[in-house]
């Protein structure tokens, strides 16, 4: 194929008259990192909480916890985008519906995307903290209790800061994915990185640059994601924290 490059069409002006076109997906950028933030810390908390949840002695609670994440996990992220874009305010009482539909761009598609992407994502965050706390020995918790700690503290100063430290690489990924993911809240009309490369082609017609500049801009920020959950990684590891017999060292 005999196709032309043009690498200046990045510092032309893009029709808004904001900035050039590197400087429209730039502010793609923001909005991606924005909108992946967000949905982090909903998919970090809620998932910690039902992975925790599912493995506590509490039956009813094992099964809620269960459900939910075959819930969220069975269904394609682009369908629960929609759902919680479209469905979802027509199921809110009808002046908190009106007032989610009204919200200005870009906002009435950025409280959505961030919602969605958090919720499908806690599920898996929640079996990651599931097979971090079952893969650590048994008698961490009967340890904790042993101590005089409640089931709740020993999850707390115990059990979790272990687990954490164990499922941080997973997690790193998770991160990546998010923001990957949130390519598909350009299907609401989020004009975050994907949807800003995409209108940048429209109006340019130079759908290779568009989409390269866009690849380049998700490599370097998902590398710089690597090399700084690396440096956390260093930082929470304990050598020495759990012998080989399972329980805590004397000392720690």
């Amino acid at each position: 194929m005999n196709y032309n490059w043009n690498w200046g069409i990045l510092l032309e002006m893009e029709p808004g008259g904001t900035g050039s076109y590197l400087q429209y997906l730039l502010i793609g950028l923001l909005w991606t990192l924005a909108t992946a933030l967000a949905a982090w810390v909903i998919a970090l908390s809620i998932g910690a909480l039902v992975g925790t949840i599912r493995t506590t002695p509490l039956k009813w609670a094992v099964r809620l916890g269960n459900l939910y994440v075959e819930i969220f996990r069975n269904v394609p992220l682009i369908v629960q985008m929609f759902l919680w874009f479209f469905v979802v305010p027509e199921l809110l009482p009808q002046a908190l519906g009106d007032w989610i539909k009204q919200m200005p761009p870009p906002w009435g598609s950025y409280v959505p995307a961030v919602l969605c992407l958090g919720i499908f994502t806690s599920v898996r965050v929640a079996e990651q903290v599931r097979a971090g706390i079952n893969s650590l020995p048994r008698g961490q918790r009967m340890a904790g209790i042993a101590t005089g700690l409640t089931e709740a503290q020993a999850y707390r100063y115990v059990i979790l800061p272990q687990c954490f430290r164990i499922i941080l690489p997973p997690l790193t990924s998770e991160f990546m994915n998010i923001i990957k993911n949130s390519s598909v809240a350009l299907t609401i009309g989020l004009l975050e990185l994907t949807g800003r490369a995409r209108s940048m082609q429209e109006f340019s017609f130079r759908v290779f640059e568009a989409f390269t500049a866009a690849t380049v801009i998700y490599l370097l920020t998902n590398l710089i994601v690597v090399l700084a959950m690396r440096a956390l990684e260093e930082k929470v590891r304990v050598p020495g924290l759990i012998s080989a017999g399972g329980a805590p060292q004397a000392g720690h």
